[in-house]
This record gives C-alpha cells, structure tokens and sequence, in this order.
C-alpha cells in the first residue's frame, strides 16, 4: 500500500457539491501511511458536522472495500477557508457547467406562496411523461418540500449509485418521474433553519452529484419570492425558460409580476414561457355549468398581455386536485377526465412556446455573482 493506491481510491469520491472527485478539487492536502494506519488530512466546502461525517465514512469505507478491510484509516475533514474579496478587484463567483444529459431545464416560479405551484409542477410533470418524455424534478423549495408528498414517496431514501466510477445520489423515482427533495434527507417535523449560503450547498449537491441520466425535462419547482435560492440556481445552472404561476387576485398579480421581471432582468435574462392562472373560478358540484370567479376574473391573462408573455392557461378551483396532492397522486393522471385536459392544454402551450424559444434564441447563459457589488453579471 502506497500513496498512489489510496490517491485512485480518493479519485472515486465525489467532493460534496462540487461534481468533481476529492483529487480533482484538489480537496486532498495530505496523506501519511504508517505501515497499516492511513492518515487523511481533507478541506470540504459544507462546513456542517453532518458533512464532515459523512465523508469520514465514506473515505474509510471505500479504503477498506478497495484496498484492505484492516486498514487503520484516520481522515481529519476540515471545512475549506472562505478567501476574502479585495475590495479593489471584484472576484467571480465560477459558474458550474451545464448537467450532461439533460436537455431543458424549466424553472417553474411564483412571486407570491399558496398560489399552487408545486401542484402545478407535479401534474405538468406527469403530463410530459405521459407524452413520452424523460422527465425529473428538484425541488428546490429548501424550507418547505413537499415533492414526497405529492408523489407518493414520503417514506422513501435515496440510496447511492456509482456512476463512471463516483458514487453519485440515485433520485426517487414514480409515476416515470425522478424527484430530489430536501425532503428525503429530513424528517416530517424537522424545520430546516438555514441561511442562504447553507441552502444552496445543499441544491448543488442535489444538482451535481445525483445520477440524473437522460432527461428531456428538469423542472425546477422554486420557493416563492425573489431571493437566494432563485439566484443561486441562475448562477449554478443555465435555465432554459421559467413558468410563471399566479392567482387571479391582484396581491398574488402583484408578486406575479416581481417574479417575471427577477428572470427578465438584463443580467439574468431567462427567457419567461408563459403564465398559469391558478384557482381561477370555481363550480360547485351541483351546479356543473356555473362558473364563480372567486378571486377575480381573468387577472393572469391580462398580465401576460400587460407584459407581453403568453398566457398558458388556467386551473379551477377543485376540491380533487387538493386530495389528489394530498393523497401522493397527481390529478393529472386520471384518464378522460377535464382536469387532465387542462393540464394537457397548459402543457403543450408551454412546449410551443419552449419550441419557439429554442428556435430564436441562444441557449441561457450562466449567471456570475460579483462579489464586491453583489449585483448579476453574464
């Protein structure tokens, strides 16, 4: 046993959150071997305990899987030292490449929570599938996942897969959709209290070092507002579109509108695919041919024409939807029925409108985050 053993062995293992293997990150500062003890000196970008542990066991379980079970193997992981701005020569944040095999990413975003997005996401996703797409989602709403719900797959861990020699995060998979939720790694009353920097750690992770395979579709379902995971995903990833989806009420209107300007800003420029007006109107049971507008008529689709979007279409009020969800089964997967129709709708408007993008405009680049002004650069 030499260095060089115990170095091929650290080229398997992937550096959390950063798609690349300890040696290439260049997180390995020492290794020192004392006939049968190993001592492993490692600098990782999440500093939390929990990380820290968990590749302590992974190191010491892949020297004795590879190499010899009775090696003594001592690893001291050590978060990676934050390098400071010089305030007179802004740094760059460095953008991460585009995730081999996927082909579109679609942020699906609204300015203002309650208004339905992840039920939208869900049951858009399952129509695609339904269509024959690939399709994945990352639920990106760090502080309330509810993607494991809405699937079925609460109860459900994602176990780990060795891909091109790395050990890679296998995403859950129903209905033919592959879900990543911070969901699965928390328990259901646990609250995740973290700032910023901690949450998009762990969305780089859930992005980079999972074994996505082939998708023509990852949907990105997003928190409400305009704040640090929406920038980070901007930086992290190239987004191909984002769906806007609102409630007819002039608040959620409101908030609506911030959240298409945030990806139309110049230096962010994710081109917006339309608008879904959700909670629309509502027909009571007995009543099938009368239509009550609850929160206001039309509000989505005079917005879309306000600011120049397409109107993807619009979702009623349905007491079915809401069970469904709750239930683990997307409406959108009952046959015949006219919810599945206006899902149906709303879904291949938005591929028309994606086709269309795709054909006039160049792929988005990423966003860079400079340091000394924190504003967004291309």
């Amino acid at each position: 046993m030499n260095k060089s053993d115990i170095t091929k062995v650290l080229e398997t293992i992937t550096a959390p959150g950063e798609g690349k293997s300890l040696v290439e990150s260049n997180s390995v500062k020492n290794i020192v071997i004392f006939g049968k003890e190993v001592i492993i000196d490692v600098e990782i970008g999440n500093p939390t305990l929990q990380a820290k542990k968990k590749m302590e066991v992974t190191i010491m379980k892949e020297i004795h899987d590879q190499i010899d079970p009775k090696i003594d193997v001592k690893v001291n992981v050590k978060p990676k030292p934050v390098t400071k701005a010089n305030p007179a020569k802004p740094t760059t944040i460095q953008a991460n490449k585009k995730i081999p095999g996927i082909q579109n990413i679609i942020a699906i975003a609204s300015g203002k929570g309650g208004v339905g997005k992840s039920t939208v996401t869900a049951n858009i996703a399952v129509t695609l599938v339904k269509m024959g797409f690939k399709v994945g989602i990352l639920d990106a709403d760090v502080y309330g996942p509810s993607m494991p719900i809405m699937f079925d797959v609460a109860n459900e861990k994602p176990l780990s897969v060795t891909v091109n020699g790395r050990s890679k995060m296998k995403p859950i998979e129903n209905y033919g959709v592959k879900i990543l939720s911070l969901g699965f790694f928390t328990q259901p009353n646990q609250a995740v209290i973290w700032r910023g920097a901690m949450a998009s750690k762990a969305l780089n992770q859930m992005i980079f070092d999972a074994a996505w395979g082939e998708l023509d579709f990852l949907l990105l379902d997003l928190p409400p507002g305009t704040g640090d995971i929406h920038l980070s995903l901007v930086q992290a990833i190239p987004i191909t579109g984002a769906v806007i989806v609102s409630t007819p009420q002039n608040i959620a209107l409101a908030d609506a509108k911030k959240g298409v300007a945030m990806f139309q800003q110049p230096n962010i420029n994710v081109p917006v695919l339309g608008i879904v007006e959700n909670m629309s109107y509502f027909t009571p049971k007995e009543l099938p041919n009368n239509k009550y507008y609850i929160f206001g008529k039309d509000g989505a689709k005079h917005l879309s024409e306000d600011i120049n979007t397409a109107f993807l279409g619009e979702m009623p009020l349905v007491q079915s939807i809401r069970e469904s969800s709750d239930v683990g089964h997307p409406v959108a997967l009952q046959e015949d029925s006219p919810l599945e129709e206006a899902f149906n709708a709303i879904t291949k408007n938005m591929l028309t409108q994606l086709v269309k993008r795709n054909k006039d405009l160049p792929e988005t680049d990423i966003v860079k985050i400079t340091t000394m002004s924190g504003c967004a650069t291309k």
